[in-house]
């Protein structure tokens, strides 16, 4: 394998400093669905953090499918990269793959989405408290009345983490009777359209009787919002990401807040870990790393997660002032009383 041959050089050659060693390292990336707007910023993050690094950038795409991302990943093995990146599209089915790098001697990061397994390197941002966040902010635009909560896809770890923190916010009303939970649905792929026949099947079971809905992310928050707005009705709702168009829709009062993770800020740190592991740093040497034992095994694992940012009307102005989005994107069409779009 190439990575074995390169680091038999490494050791051989003592005066090899790391970066003409980093000039020689490939790094693989194996997206679950790149057709999710925010990966192409993470995309550009990682090209970034590799570039600087010397380091050679390569990826596949597995397009929602469990099964592919296997293939794939088989096949940046063949590639000989020196790294693994993987957002898993499904927690237990990537096993094969991680057992594949780990016979190989290639360290794998688990990119946003769990791998429970501790030859993994967990990278994330603290998702559990991105569902708290969530339900914060929509329970002071509605603290009482019928709640929807639109779940991510079943096989992503991260659906139950946002729930969790959710239910930390909202279950204590729950349990009062403040709160009704009128329906709850997983939905495929994180898919839209899947969260938007989801949103269709609870209004008419509930004859629309729904007063705030707690979605996912951002994509889901958009069938939400289409489901609403077919039936006439403009309800608190929550999500995640910081897409463009839910940032829009947040200045145009139909999306309450879209809590924003920096997905630049995420892919950087990706990128210099990838090139840092398979340079021989450990698992644990990873500057910022902790252990951290909260997946559904309570498998021990080396961890890094970075804070997320609510933005809601009031603080519009973070992602604009940050490039994320312009102002002109941003304030579409928006409602009066948005401070960053006057």
């Amino acid at each position: 394998m190439k990575r074995r041959t390169l680091l038999a050089a490494a050791m051989m050659a003592t005066c090899l400093t790391l970066p003409s060693y980093a000039q020689a390292l490939t790094v693989g990336v194996s997206w679950s669905n790149f057709q999710e707007e925010r990966w192409k910023t993470d995309e550009a993050a990682i090209k970034g953090a590799l570039d600087a690094a010397g380091a050679t950038y390569v990826s596949a795409d597995a397009q929602a499918s469990a099964a592919k991302q296997l293939t794939d990943v088989e096949a940046l093995i063949a590639q000989g990269v020196d790294a693994l990146i993987i957002l898993a599209m499904d927690k237990d089915a990537i096993g094969p793959a991680i057992d594949k790098a780990a016979a190989e001697g290639i360290p794998v990061i688990g990119y946003d989405r769990l791998i429970e397994d501790n030859r993994a390197f967990y990278l994330t941002f603290d998702n559990k408290g991105v569902g708290k966040i969530i339900a914060e902010k929509v329970k002071e635009a509605k603290p009482e009345g019928n709640y929807a909560i639109i779940k991510g896809d079943p096989g992503d770890p991260n659906a139950a983490f946002l729930l969790e923190g959710m239910m930390e916010v909202i279950g204590p009303d729950v349990d009062a009777g403040k709160i009704k939970i009128v329906g709850e649905a997983f939905s495929d792929g994180w898919k839209p359209e899947n969260a938007q026949k989801n949103m269709e099947q609870i209004l008419t079971a509930n004859n629309n009787a729904v007063d705030a809905v707690l979605a996912e992310n951002d994509g889901m928050a958009g069938g939400v919002i289409a489901a609403l707005s077919a039936q006439g009705l403009n309800v608190p709702v929550g999500g995640q990401d910081g897409d463009l168009a839910a940032l829009n829709r947040v200045a145009r009062g139909t999306q309450t807040v879209s809590v924003w993770k920096d997905s630049r800020q995420l892919g950087k740190a990706a990128g210099e870990i990838a090139v840092a592991l398979a340079g021989g740093t450990p698992l644990d040497g990873i500057e910022g790393a902790v252990k951290w034992s909260g997946g559904e095994k309570g498998v021990e694992m080396n961890a890094m997660f970075l804070a997320p940012t609510p933005i809601t009307k009031d603080n519009l102005d973070i992602v604009i002032d940050a490039g994320h989005i312009s102002k002109d994107q941003a304030c579409e069409g928006a409602m009066a009383g948005v401070a960053a779009c006057e």
